[in-house]
Order: C-alpha cells, then sequence, then structure tokens
C-alpha cells in the first residue's frame, strides 16, 4: 500500500482564514486517499521551535512513498524559512519519498498521485 503525508500550516494560526474549513477539507483528502488504498497523514505546523521536532517525528513514523507540502507553507514570503526547512527535513529522514505540492488543502490527492509510482 501506498503511503502519503502531508505537511501544511496549521490553519488556525493564519488570521482570515476558515480553520475548520481547512481541517474539514483536510480530513476529506484523508478519506479521499483512503478510497485509493493510500495510507495518508497530515502534519500541521506553526512557525516556532515545534516545527522541527512535529515534521522530524511524523517522516519518521513509515517510510513515506510521498511528502505534499501545502501551500501554505510555500506561498508565503516570510514562511520561506519554514519552506527550507520542510525539505531539508524530507531530504534527512525520508530520503526515499518524493515530494509534491498542492494547491490547496483539497488538491492533496491529485498532488500525490503525480508523484506516486
Amino acid at each position: 500500500m501506498s503511503s502519503v503525508l502531508v505537511i501544511g500550516y496549521d490553519p488556525q494560526a493564519l488570521p482570515g482564514i476558515d480553520a475548520e474549513a481547512v481541517r474539514t477539507t483536510l480530513a476529506e483528502e484523508v478519506r479521499r486517499f483512503g478510497e485509493l488504498g493510500i495510507e495518508a497523514a497530515v502534519t500541521l505546523v506553526v512557525f516556532d521551535e515545534s516545527a522541527e521536532p512535529a515534521i522530524a517525528a511524523s517522516l519518521a513514523e513509515r517510510p513515506w512513498d510521498v511528502v505534499v507540502i501545502g501551500g501554505g507553507i510555500r506561498k508565503t514570503e516570510v514562511l520561506l524559512p519554514l519552506f527550507e526547512q520542510t525539505v531539508n527535513l524530507i531530504r534527512r529522514h525520508a530520503p526515499g519519498a518524493a515530494i509534491a505540492f498542492n494547491t490547496n488543502a483539497g488538491d492533496s490527492v491529485e498532488a500525490a498521485r503525480r508523484r506516486l509510482p
């Protein structure tokens, strides 16, 4: 069975975002992964000292086939250091995983499927 880890920015930490709607969408994506026979997990982080250990722990849970880095981390210029940190943690803790990028919480399945064998 294929496995996918989605790493995103915690929507509760973003002003003006409907955090509950984003979490609902992510839960729906996990359900969609399951329907496709793909094991999936989501890790949400904020840009502070807790991000690195949270990401590293999630990456170490199992061998991941694909790690999807969410648009909230990538698209916000002030979060560029978190994006770099995330990529380097993936290289270190999940070197066999492909890296994919979603455009929003609702297209994580499509992002991962582009990189699944």
